[in-house]
């Protein structure tokens, strides 16, 4: 098994909007061709445009690009952006004489971490496709992961930083990468090891407190969990799968979600996993799901180990506790 870059899966261009100063921003794939595409949602607080198109039943049979974004439900403007930027290049559905372009889309919530007026929108989004790469996808404080943040049960002062992770594997003539924005209330760990990496900390913000031990100790008091969180990601492959094949692999790829984050899942958290097929190479779905936990497991750790503090966010990277 090879690591690689994730653009080395192939089939799609991205670019990033990132905005400093407002703490928010936007990560845009858009795909060669139409590629079928399938969604899991497990969170209880999802801000989503167009998820019913990857539904078994719907009469789509994949999309054209994908948004992952800051800004909450604001963000969604989004990808109004992108429809227009593919639009003008000829790029969608041709249905008489009009070009539809299908695109989906998930926003997290980062409006507290800086200027909760700052949100992606549509013509943010439109420059930015002007301004696609397919090499050298970065990590960090970029595009979606700009404004996120973790370790949040006992409010953003004892919060952490966390940002926007990759990893992508090959074996053989299979490629497989996940992305991901990593926002969530829960900490984040190692997989395996089971070592703290990133999450909430104490009153001094020298050491970390347990989110799940705090919230078992509150279970029967009247405290509720902050709102606003989000984890949201997607897994790329060359295999080729329909929608009904990539919704389970994207549900399995939540496995790396749960061997990293804890708490996760949780009515306050809009996780969400989009799987995406870009290629035609055979391969068993089952081993494929069975990857995409593992590469998104690397891509949530990736997320915290490449951020930076910032917005008063101690990151992983500068933290001593």
């Amino acid at each position: 098994m090879q690591h690689i870059d994730i653009t080395a899966v192939g089939g799609f261009s991205f670019a990033n909007y990132t905005d400093i100063q407002g703490a928010t921003g936007a990560t845009i794939f858009l795909f060669d061709e139409l590629s079928p595409t399938g969604v899991s949602i497990r969170g209880g607080g999802p801000a989503s445009r167009e998820t019913p198109l990857l539904a078994p039943v719907a009469s789509s049979t994949g999309i054209h690009a994908l948004v992952l974004s800051g800004g909450s439900a604001y963000g969604l403007d989004a990808a109004g952006g992108v429809m227009r930027y593919l639009e003008e290049h000829g790029q969608g559905l041709h249905i008489r004489q009009a070009c539809v372009p299908l695109v989906c889309q998930s926003c997290l919530f980062d409006l507290p971490v800086g200027d909760q007026y700052a949100r992606p929108n549509a013509q943010q989004a439109y420059e930015a496709c002007a301004h696609t790469s397919r090499e050298n996808f970065l990590n960090g404080n970029i595009g979606a992961g700009t404004g996120c943040s973790v370790g949040k049960y006992h409010g953003m002062e004892h919060a952490m930083k966390g940002g926007l992770g990759s990893y992508a594997v090959q074996v053989g003539n299979v490629a497989i990468g996940a992305v991901v924005a990593v926002n969530a209330m829960g900490d984040v760990f190692e997989a395996g090891s089971g070592k703290e990496l990133a999450g909430m900390l104490d009153d001094a913000n020298t050491t970390f407190e347990s989110s799940f031990e705090s919230m078992v100790e509150d279970m029967e008091s009247e405290r509720h969990a902050p709102e606003g969180n989000t984890t949201i990601g997607a897994v790329f492959t060359n295999v080729q799968l329909d929608k009904s094949a990539l919704s389970k692999v994207a549900a399995m790829a939540h496995n790396g979600y749960a061997r990293t984050i804890r708490p996760v899942h949780t009515s306050v958290d809009g996780d969400s996993i989009y799987a995406v097929s870009t290629g035609n190479i055979s391969a068993n779905a089952d081993s494929v799901g069975t990857l995409a936990a593992y590469v998104m497991e690397k891509a949530v750790e990736t997320a915290v180990l490449s951020a930076e503090a910032a917005y008063g966010l101690p990151s992983a990277s500068n933290f001593q506790g």
